[in-house]
């Protein structure tokens, strides 16, 4: 009897081992690649706040930024192994690549790069006129997996983003120059961009304070695999979670502020990253349709790195 105790006891002792070993092993490579990407942020971040900065001498960040202007969309072709925020996160970027983007798709207004993600340029603390008018001020509103949806300095954003390439989507309204320093635009255009910045504000004080009570940070990457899994199986008509997070962020944004225009309803829902750099002018359908009036502007590079 004691023979069998023993033997069951054994038996037990070899089964909890294997199962150990069956999470635990294939776990390793996990842990030494998440401990890589963290050391790599932290890495790249105190480079940042160490960075030596020459008064009245523009980098190539500052320059870019200068092109900058509330309303405006960041594209990010980034890196799934340069995700920090852990293997949930990497795993909804390996998602939205897989599923989301095609670089073979010739209607796209650029040649190369899979843009998974995105997020919108809005106005920064200002108390006078010249404060808000100034590049440096404004900020870079986001869905995350880490911070949740957050807004950060959009220099800052920049120069920590390890991304393959960030393209910038110009958003112009009727009668405006962009890239036209002298020309002074019609009193109807000033009131019009002046009304939509104001409504990026409070967007960006709305869902920055909701994230926080609802702990977005916490189903970002979950909503993201969902959301790239539906597209795939042709269920983004009904299903309730987003095809990107970024994207609804981007587009529900772009709608309150009335330059983004809702036919449906589920607009926001159903945008992938990579509907920004199709024309809605000429596609009906996969595109960001814009009110009358607004267009984006050709992209341009901000960011280029390795393609590695």
């Amino acid at each position: 009897m004691a023979t069998a105790a023993a033997a069951g006891s054994r038996s037990k002792l070899r089964f909890a081992a294997k199962a150990v070993v069956s999470v635990f092993v294939p776990a390793i490579p996990v842990l030494v690649w998440w401990k890589s990407a963290s050391d790599d942020r932290k890495y790249r971040a105190e480079e940042v706040r160490t960075k030596v900065r020459i008064p009245n001498l523009q980098t190539i960040d500052d320059l870019m930024v200068e092109k900058c202007r509330p309303g405006d969309v960041l594209l990010f072709d980034r890196r799934p192994q340069k995700c920090a925020s852990g293997p949930g996160a990497a795993l909804s970027c390996l998602a939205a690549r897989a599923m989301l983007c095609d670089e073979s798709d010739r209607t796209r207004s650029v040649d190369t790069g899979m843009f998974d993600h995105c997020a919108l340029v809005v106005p920064g603390k200002a108390t006078t006129k010249a404060e808000s008018a100034d590049p440096s001020n404004l900020m870079l509103l986001e869905a995350t997996a880490g911070e949740g949806i957050v807004s950060r300095p959009l220099l800052m954003r920049l120069e920590m983003s390890r991304s393959r390439s960030v393209l910038l989507l110009p958003l112009s309204s009727a009668g405006e120059r962009r890239y036209d320093a002298d020309f002074d635009p019609p009193e109807r255009s000033a009131q019009l961009r002046e009304k939509m910045e104001k409504a990026l504000v409070d967007f960006q004080n709305q869902w920055t304070k909701e994230s926080e009570t609802q702990n977005y940070a916490a189903s970002h990457s979950t909503l993201g695999m969902f959301g790239a899994l539906g597209y795939v199986l042709g269920l983004q008509g009904t299903s309730r979670a987003p095809v990107s997070p970024s994207a609804w962020l981007v587009v529900s944004a772009l709608q309150d502020a009335g330059a983004g225009q809702s036919l449906t309803g589920r607009e926001a829902m159903e945008t992938r990253t990579e509907d920004f750099l199709r024309d809605h002018r000429f596609n009906e359908t996969d595109t960001v349709r814009l009110r009358p009036g607004w267009k984006f502007l050709p992209a341009v590079v901000l960011r280029e790195n390795a393609s590695s």
